[in-house]
């Protein structure tokens, strides 16, 4: 079972994330653009940002971890359920999510380039 602190260290590897807020809750931000938010009206899951054939492929995929809600529908992002979460999986959407929001210059240091 992943956690919020499991997300964040996650996320602590890719150049310029921070910790913040996003509609009062807790989120990760990279530029000031957030990747990843934390639903406390959810307890346990997380919203994270990701193309909209990814959600696709995510929800069809039929993994317990992956929701989404009228709410999002339309939107690019999807709910994860951090308590059936497969941790490397996890690692893997919240480096995606970092790659949609964080600039040009910080992917290519990432990268090594």
């Amino acid at each position: 079972m992943a956690t919020w602190d499991d997300v964040v260290e996650m996320a602590s590897r890719l150049p310029g994330t921070e910790v913040a807020t996003w509609y009062r809750t807790p989120s990760l931000k990279v530029a000031g653009k957030g990747f990843a938010r934390l639903r406390t009206e959810a307890e346990g899951w997380l919203v994270l940002m990701c193309e909209m054939d990814e959600k696709a492929a995510l929800l069809a995929s039929g993994d317990p971890a992956f929701h989404t809600t009228p709410h999002y529908d339309g939107h690019g992002s999807i709910l994860v359920d951090l308590a059936e979460a497969d941790r490397e999986q996890l690692a893997e959407l919240v480096e995606q999510a970092w790659r949609l929001k964080a600039p040009a210059k910080l992917r290519t240091a990432f990268e090594g380039g």
